[in-house]
């Protein structure tokens, strides 16, 4: 019995040996690449709108409008003009019928042609659609909303983080595709850099990515997964980055070759995202930190905890850089309501055996600076701060306490910690051994699950916080099941988090003892 071109891809895939086989080998055409990857899970919307529409950054009076031309999405280069107009619509209902804004754009190679439109002169707090045309085609329809006004009674948002194309679906994504929330924040890590490697059921399509032209084509494949564009199309997003949107580690670095990656990824992150622009600086040095209201029940600040900082482990190593710490203290003095950081990576202290912590790239490798601002918002008598954090592949849930190595110390906020949407865990075993010893270590962790893959809701009222672990069943199955595996609270006026007592009998490998006394 002969095998097919599908059955290979599967079957290399199940092997361990995709690399062979994979789109963009030197074998494969851009033509026969995209229809490698579609044969192995990936498909694009029709061309020239491939890789889908978003909204992103939503403030009471408008959103941003993205969308990127790229017929052939795999291709180093695009068969377009240098310049293409596109058109753009949105409306308040979804036959587009009932216009409110609308105009044209021109796509340009320079930028990769993608289009971003900040749409201004919405109304607060509204619902609306939008597509965009161009090239006798019309792009698939996205729905979005804008900020509210005044006193807002309830937000709902959901929070993903560390999506490796390689180590699974999108399932994950597909439920926040179906989740009735007001936004998303993405934590970062929305594409991985790595080279060609087996991965669970699929891989990357090529080797590892330095330049723009490979980082485009990086972004392009991951934006193939049809649930990463159902997520985008039926949401606005915030947004922030970690550090596999350039590489690995990159702490301080600033040599020649360095730079000229990191300028090409920041490039290729703004060309393929629904972001915003402000401040001065332009493509590649975006400013990513921004504070936006919903209303007068949530302060969300999304932090940029990668381009500005320094080496960690040094007496004077900052995370956030002079400007954006000053910048960030300022909103804390002016906070009301909920006060939320997005923040892409764990800020509570994650103590090891033996006395060191687990990673420096984390705010452990800034112990001096997130003393200092954790102090200063202990003297602010900043109330109801929650911090929602990607990054570790796992969940936990934290007190935030300014000295982590006092346990006099005030709790003053919570932090959640999500499971990635794909990216590998640590795995059972490890999980199993380390969750209790983690514990014992860090008695200011609550909880710890690593098992499991997903994204968490957030469900906000003015009197309480609660969020909920949303969790997939098989991160290889791209229909997954979603379920709620627990439930935390934080009660308004009240600092630290507590767990559902009808989830608090679900699976984790580390809880605190429910018997101890709430701060």
């Amino acid at each position: 019995m002969s095998l097919n071109r599908r059955d290979l891809l599967r079957s290399a895939a199940v092997a361990g040996t995709l690399a062979a086989v994979w789109p963009l080998s030197a074998k494969l055409s851009p033509a026969q690449a995209l229809e490698a990857a579609q044969e192995l899970g990936a498909s694009y919307d029709p061309a020239p709108f491939t890789l889908g529409v978003a909204s992103g950054d939503p403030v009471q009076h408008g959103v941003s409008l993205w969308t990127r031309l790229a017929p052939e999405p795999l291709a180093d280069e695009q068969p377009l003009p240098d310049a293409v107009e596109v058109r753009w619509v949105v409306a308040t209902d979804r036959a587009l019928r009932r216009k409110v804004a609308g105009g044209t754009v021109a796509a340009t190679a320079a930028q990769g042609h993608s289009v971003h439109v900040d749409v201004h002169g919405l109304q607060p707090g509204r619902r609306y659609y939008y597509a965009f045309s161009a090239l006798g085609r019309t792009s698939r329809l996205g729905r979005t909303r804008t900020a509210p006004a005044g006193r807002v009674d309830r937000v709902r948002f959901a929070t993903a983080n560390c999506q490796n194309f390689a180590s699974g679906y999108y399932s994950a994504l597909r439920g926040i595709a179906r989740e009735d929330v007001d936004f998303v924040v993405h934590l970062g890590d929305y594409i991985y850099e790595n080279g060609v490697y087996g991965g669970t059921v699929r891989s990357h399509e090529g080797p590892e990515v330095f330049d723009l032209v490979s980082y485009r084509r990086r972004h392009a494949l991951y934006k193939g997964d049809p649930d990463l564009r159902a997520a985008h199309a039926a949401h606005p997003w915030y947004l922030t980055w970690d550090n596999h949107e350039v590489q690995g580690y990159y702490d301080g670095r600033d040599d020649a070759a360095f730079l000229a990656r990191r300028d090409a990824a920041y490039q290729a992150w703004y060309e393929n995202m629904p972001h915003r622009m402000v401040g001065a600086n332009p493509v590649p040095h975006q400013q990513i930190y921004r504070r936006r209201n919903w209303g007068s029940l949530l302060d969300l600040t999304i932090l940029d905890l990668r381009q500005y900082r320094s080496r960690a482990d040094r007496p004077d190593s900052t995370i956030l850089g002079a400007k954006q710490r000053d910048w960030l203290l300022d909103q804390a003095r002016d906070a009301h309501g909920w006060h939320c950081w997005a923040n892409s990576i764990m800020i509570s202290k994650l103590d090891a055996p033996g006395g060191d912590h687990y990673y420096d790239m984390q705010w452990d490798g800034y112990r001096a600076e997130r003393a200092d601002v954790l102090t200063q918002l202990n003297g602010l008598g900043l109330e109801d701060f929650v911090v929602v954090t990607g990054d570790w592949h796992s969940a936990f849930v934290d007190d935030i306490r300014p000295d982590f190595t006092n346990p006099d110390s005030p709790v003053i906020g919570t932090e959640f910690t999500a499971h990635s949407v794909t990216s590998d865990s640590y795995g059972p075993e490890w999980n199993a051994a380390r969750g209790p010893e983690i514990g014992r270590l860090n008695p200011h962790l609550q909880y710890f699950e690593g098992d499991r893959y997903g994204y968490d809701v957030h469900d906000v009222t003015a009197r309480r916080w609660t969020t909920e672990m949303r969790v997939i069943a098989d991160r290889r199955d791209p229909c997954s099941p979603v379920t709620t595996l627990t439930r935390f609270h934080v009660d308004r006026g009240r600092t630290g988090a507590y767990e559902d007592p009808r989830t608090s009998g679900s699976p984790a490998q580390y809880r605190r003892d429910p018997s101890a006394a709430r701060p």
